[in-house]
């Protein structure tokens, strides 16, 4: 069911707002930032999501070899509450990964109910289950 969330950083400098079905699915991907950064993200196209505050508190990080990832970081506490990626590699279109874990008031029980793709972002090979999923 759509809802809309509020989410922020740690610090609450960057704020944002988003239309999201987290019973339809939730995502983690193995490539080195996000592996190392413990994404866990929904999915949001860019007509759902709603930047509040923090846009200048923002820094734009693209990882080597996936230059088309945005990854948005707090420059304040360093934490990543979203990312866009502009280049359709999964949706076809923009879209906006969401960290589920900077969400406010996030219903636990429909979170761990929601089913999780596991992408292989180490490989590019975006529509196949990494062979370990464990860590993530």
């Amino acid at each position: 069911m759509l809802k809309t969330y509020t989410g922020s950083c740690h610090c609450g400098a960057v704020r944002f707002e988003a239309d999201l079905d987290i019973s339809a699915g939730t995502g983690k991907c193995n490539c080195t930032i996000c592996s190392k950064m413990r994404l866990w993200s929904v999915n949001a196209f860019p007509e759902a999501f709603r930047l509040l505050a923090g846009e200048g508190d923002l820094t734009d990080y693209r990882g080597r070899g996936n230059s088309v990832a945005h990854h948005q970081f707090c420059k304040h506490c360093g934490i990543r509450a979203f990312e866009w990626v502009d280049m359709p590699n999964m949706s076809g279109s923009k879209y906006y990964n969401i960290n589920v874990t900077c969400l406010d008031g996030v219903d636990i029980d429909e979170l761990m109910h929601a089913p999780v793709t596991y992408f292989d972002g180490l490989n590019d090979n975006w529509d196949e289950t990494p062979a370990e999923t464990r860590h993530l």
